[in-house]
């Protein structure tokens, strides 16, 4: 059974953003959304993980954040749906009164 970091990047009062790693590896990024019973997930991943592995895995972000919430008969669904990516680019403006970086 693989082990999984989930490590929280952005909190609000519906919302939660979560950085996916496996040992040292970056392998994803989590967005959850709180819609009072029903929860629902965005995984992106960006390696390919095994059935057994990818099961592992939504047991434990279930198990670690999705319950913290609502623990699973006191809620009517936790719908997760998958997709495979990479980052390619991350921006930001900057502060006010600061030029923006050069590329």
């Amino acid at each position: 059974m693989a082990q999984y970091r989930l490590t929280r990047l952005v909190r609000s009062t519906s919302s939660e953003i979560y950085l996916v790693w496996r040992e040292e590896q970056r392998i994803g990024q989590l967005d959850i959304h709180y819609a009072d019973a029903v929860i629902h997930a965005s995984l992106i991943l960006e390696v390919e993980l095994s059935d057994d592995d990818a099961q592992d895995l939504y047991a434990q972000m279930d198990e670690d954040i999705a319950s913290s919430y609502a623990p699973s008969f006191d809620r009517e669904d936790f719908i997760v749906t998958v997709f495979r990516g990479e980052e390619v680019l991350s921006f930001s403006y900057p502060p006010p009164g600061e030029a923006p970086e050069e590329p």
